[in-house]
């Protein structure tokens, strides 16, 4: 029978916003969990369900220390952890329950295979008219690649974002991180509260339902962020390019080396701020050109806005080319790795590395909520905690199940 794991002790943190409402975390991997992550970072009673014997990937995807997964911790923190196997009768009754009292699911299967179980939204819809169902996918639910694997490495490139990545003689470039999963757990975690909102205006309505199905591709996502692409390609027959780190829009936009050998990044999108740029760097006279008044007309001359301001950077150290920024109120930063991260005194102020105490690990630094509410702020109430640690409370406290019960599913490979 599952053992229960206790939640770690520590302070109480007050109610967020999302408090009362009830999250079952169906995906594996990253865009639907860290979704179901943001909902529990506010308030949301999350549960975790992950299938006895192939917990999710994300357990042990990247580094670790001591056998224990890092990037869990963060992706598991403020939620219950259970097992369950949907494609077994047993399990998709005890899926139906708990569906009953939830107020949302995330799920990333395949299309068609929650159907498959028995546990389509039509199904889910009957249990619970309210249920907001988000299903996430490579490619959506329908359509010729529907059923295709999607991850976010294929929305990266078929979006147009690998395309445009790189310099101009190298080849189409991969975030090294998984952005276009990111993205779209932070638009899934969107669509969710706006459904809920929804709801609540349903029912403040008389209605007695008002759930529905998000049905969000990754591909998606990431096609909305590259701006005016489609539209210009539409109207122009434009295709982007690749432009490195500088920008079709405007200019001077770089990284540059600094003497000390660091680098710095620098954007001009305000015009303002790309004269008080050349001025500073020496070269008052080119913003007096005709073509210097727009953002377009200086890309076209980047090579020289380049030239200029790369030349004066590459005289000075770090700490004095920031200074000279700074003071003459133009835009620019080192560039960073995770260690000035940690250091650099804004994020501290911010607190956006928070440090919380893990049961395994002690001491964690992770990043924090995603914003800060003034009356209802998020928190992080735990840690992401070990397989199936939640399971016996879960299915005792909520769905009534007795001892007998719970070591009977786990002897047929239910829970």
């Amino acid at each position: 029978m599952p053992s229960q794991v206790p939640l770690p002790a520590g302070p109480v943190a007050p109610p967020g916003p999302l408090a009362g409402l009830t999250v079952l975390d169906c995906a594996t991997l990253f865009a639907g969990p860290l979704a179901a992550t943001v909902l529990g970072d506010y308030g949301a009673d999350v549960i975790k369900i992950e299938h006895p014997g192939r917990p999710d990937p994300a357990r042990t995807h990247g580094p670790a220390r001591d056998g224990t997964g890092l990037w869990w911790k963060m992706l598991g923190r403020n939620k219950h952890t259970v097992t369950l196997d949907l494609s077994r009768a047993a399990g998709a009754r005890i899926l139906l329950r708990l569906a009953a009292q939830a107020d949302v699911l995330i799920e990333n299967f395949r299309p068609g295979t929650l159907e498959r179980w028995g546990l389509s939204p039509e199904r889910l819809h009957e249990t619970n008219p309210g249920l907001v169902i988000a299903r996430v996918t490579g490619f959506g639910q329908f359509g010729p690649y529907a059923r295709r694997p999607g991850f976010g490495t294929l929305a990266e490139s078929m979006s147009g974002f690998a395309a445009i990545t790189g310099e101009p003689d190298g080849p189409p470039t991969l975030p090294p991180f998984g952005l276009a999963d990111g993205v779209a757990a932070l638009v899934t975690a969107s669509a969710v509260q706006t459904a809920l909102l929804h709801r609540a205006r349903h029912r403040a309505e008389g209605g007695d339902g008002g759930g529905q199905v998000v049905d969000l591709a990754i591909v998606e996502p990431l096609l909305t962020l590259l701006g005016p692409q489609a539209t210009a390609y539409d109207q122009l027959g434009t295709v982007p390019a690749r432009t490195g780190n500088r920008s079709a829009n405007n200019a001077p936009r770089n990284t540059y080396r600094t003497r000390d050998d660091r680098w710095v990044a620098v954007s001009t999108s305000a015009q303002s701020v790309a004269e008080r740029v050349l001025r500073l760097v020496g070269h008052p006279e080119v913003t007096e050109e005709p073509w210097f008044a727009t953002g377009s007309g200086r890309a076209a001359h980047a090579d020289l806005l380049d030239g200029h301001v790369g030349d004066w950077i590459a005289a000075r150290d770090l700490d004095d080319v920031v200074k000279s920024f700074t003071e003459a109120d133009a835009a620019i930063c080192p560039v960073y790795d995770i260690r000035d991260v940690f250091a650099d005194p804004q994020y501290r102020a911010l607190d956006s590395i928070t440090t919380v105490q893990d049961p395994e690990l002690g001491p964690l630094r992770m990043q924090n909520v995603l914003y800060r509410l003034s009356a209802t702020p998020g928190s992080i109430r735990w840690t992401g905690r070990p397989h199936g640690a939640d399971t016996a409370a879960v299915y005792r406290d909520r769905l009534g199940l007795t001892d007998d019960e719970l070591r009977a599913l786990a002897e047929e490979g239910t829970v």
